[in-house]
C-alpha cells in the first residue's frame, strides 16, 4: 500500500465541509478534517481481527513529518505483534499513577504497594489484638529504623539486603534486643504482605540468623540486708535537687517500677487514706499502693515545692513533663552504685527477695509487685485482694529499711501466713 500520498500544501489547504471528512496519507495515517475546523491526525489499523485508531495530534501542531514517523513507529510494533494501542494505554496508565504517587508524596503518604503502605494496612488490621502501649513502641520502630530506609520502595521489590542494611548499625551499636524486635516487626509485616498477595516471600526471614543471639541480663539489685542498709545511709547523703533526692528515697520504700514513679501523679495520691491508686499500663489494670507512715512523711515533704501541679516529680526543665527517664539510674551512679551493682529497677528485686525470706505471703508480694495473672479477668477481680496483708506488709517493710538504715542487725524472720 502506498504512503506519503500527500504534500504538506494539501493538509494546509484543506477546508472545513458540512461534515467531518478524511484526507488519506497511506499505510493507515490521515487526517481528519472537522466539520468545526479542526484538523487531527488519525491512526487506523487492525490487530487481532479488530479495528483501532489512534491520536497523533492536531495539525498544524504535530507537523506532517512528526505524524508520519510516529506512524512508522507504530507500524514497526504492529509488524512484532506489538498492539501500538495498548502501549499507548499502558503510557497513560503510568503517567497517571507517577502523578497520583507525586501528590501522595506532597500530603506525606506512602506510595501504594509500597512497604510503608502495606505495613500501615498492617499495623491498623491488628491494633485491635495488642495493647496501645505495645502499638505505639512497634510504630515508633518502623518510623525511627524501617520506614526511612525502605518505607517507599515497592513491597514486593525489598531484599533480604536492603532489611540487613536496616538491621546492622543496630548489631554494631550492640543494640541486639532493639535489632531482634525490629526484624521480627518486619517480618511480621511481611506475612500479611504474602497472606493478601502483595508478595509470596519474607526476605526479613534470611536475616534472623545474623543477629548475634541477646544475652539476658537480670536487673542489678542488693539482696544482703547490711549492704541494703550501706545503699539507704548512701541515699540519706545523696546530694541533687530535692525532687531527685526525694525520688530516690521513696524508691526502697514502694519498689513499684521506675517509670512509674517518675510519672506519680498528685490526683492518685490520697495521703490521708494512705494510698496511691493508679493506671499501670504494663498490665493495663488499676494498682494499689498501701503508703507506709514513712512514705506519706517523704511525700508530704516535698507537696508544698510540686504539689500545685500534676507530677510529684516533674523535670526540672519546667516544660510540664515528669522527671526524665534514667534519673534514679544517675543518681545511683553519681553515689557509686554501678548498674552491675544496683538498677533503678533493682529496689523491686530488692523487696521481692527479703520479703519472702520474711515469710509474707508470695500472692502478696506479687500483687503488690503488680504482676498480674494471665488471666485478666481474674488479675481485675483479685486487685484489691491480700490489701489488708498488703497494708501491714507495706508498713513492716518500711520499718524494717528504717532499721537497717541506722545499722541495727536485723535478722530476717519467718513469718507465719495467718500473722
Amino acid at each position: 500500500m502506498a504512503k506519503n500520498l500527500n504534500k504538506d500544501t494539501v493538509y494546509r489547504a484543506a477546508k472545513p465541509k458540512d461534515k467531518d471528512y478524511t484526507i488519506n496519507d497511506g499505510e493507515c495515517l490521515a487526517l481528519l478534517v472537522k466539520a468545526n475546523g479542526s484538523k487531527l491526525w488519525r491512526f487506523i489499523y487492525r490487530f487481532g481481527g479488530k479495528q483501532n485508531r489512534l491520536g497523533f495530534g492536531s495539525y498544524p501542531e504535530t507537523s506532517l513529518e512528526s505524524a508520519r514517523r510516529k506512524a512508522e513507529a507504530a507500524r514497526e510494533q504492529i509488524a512484532n505483534g506489538i498492539d501500538p494501542g495498548a502501549i499507548r494505554k499502558q503510557e497513560k496508565a503510568d503517567s497517571q499513577q507517577v502523578s497520583e504517587e507525586l501528590k501522595r508524596l506532597d500530603a506525606g503518604l506512602p506510595l501504594i504497594n509500597s512497604f510503608e503502605y502495606v505495613t500501615r494496612e498492617w499495623l491498623d488490621s491488628t491494633a485491635h489484638t495488642v495493647r496501645d502501649i505495645t502499638q505505639q513502641k512497634k510504630q515508633r520502630r518502623f518510623e525511627l529504623y524501617v520506614f526511612p530506609m525502605i518505607g517507599q520502595m515497592p513491597i514486593g521489590g525489598v531484599k533480604s539486603p536492603d532489611v540487613f542494611a536496616i538491621i546492622r548499625p543496630l548489631i554494631l551499636k550492640n543494640q541486639l534486643e532493639t535489632a531482634h524486635r525490629v526484624r521480627s516487626d518486619i517480618s511480621g509485616a511481611f506475612a500479611y504482605a504474602i497472606a493478601h498477595g502483595f508478595t509470596d516471600y519474607d526476605p526479613a526471614q534470611a536475616v534472623g540468623a545474623q543477629i548475634p543471639a541477646q544475652k539476658v541480663t537480670h536487673n542489678a539489685a542488693i539482696t544482703d540486708p547490711k549492704e541494703v542498709g550501706q545503699l539507704l545511709r548512701d541515699i540519706t547523703h545523696y546530694q541533687g535537687t530535692f525532687v531527685v533526692q526525694t525520688a530516690l528515697r521513696l524508691s526502697p520504700y514502694l519498689f513499684q517500677r521506675p517509670g512509674e514513679i517518675r510519672q506519680m501523679e498528685w490526683k492518685d495520691i490520697d495521703l490521708a487514706a494512705r494510698e496511691w491508686r493508679y493506671f499501670v499500663t504494663k498490665t493495663e489494670v488499676q494498682h494499689i499502693v498501701p503508703l507506709s507512715r514513712q512514705a506519706v512523711d517523704i511525700l508530704e515533704s516535698i507537696k508544698p515545692l510540686t504539689g500545685v501541679g500534676q507530677y510529684v516529680f516533674p523535670s526540672s526543665r519546667g516544660d510540664g513533663r515528669p522527671m526524665s527517664d534514667g534519673t534514679i539510674r544517675t543518681a545511683l551512679k553519681t553515689l557509686g552504685y554501678e548498674k552491675d551493682v544496683m538498677s533503678a529497677h533493682g529496689f523491686r528485686t530488692t523487696a521481692s527477695t527479703l520479703l519472702n525470706e520474711q515469710g509474707w505471703s508470695p500472692d502478696a508480694i506479687e500483687r503488690q509487685l503488680c504482676h498480674m495473672p494471665k488471666d485478666q479477668v481474674r488479675a481485675a477481680y483479685n486487685r484489691a485482694q491480700y490489701l489488708d496483708e498488703r497494708r501491714r506488709m507495706m508498713q513492716s517493710w518500711a520499718d524494717y529499711l528504717d532499721e537497717l538504715k541506722v545499722g541495727a542487725d536485723v535478722v530476717p524472720f519467718r513469718r507465719s501466713v495467718g500473722s
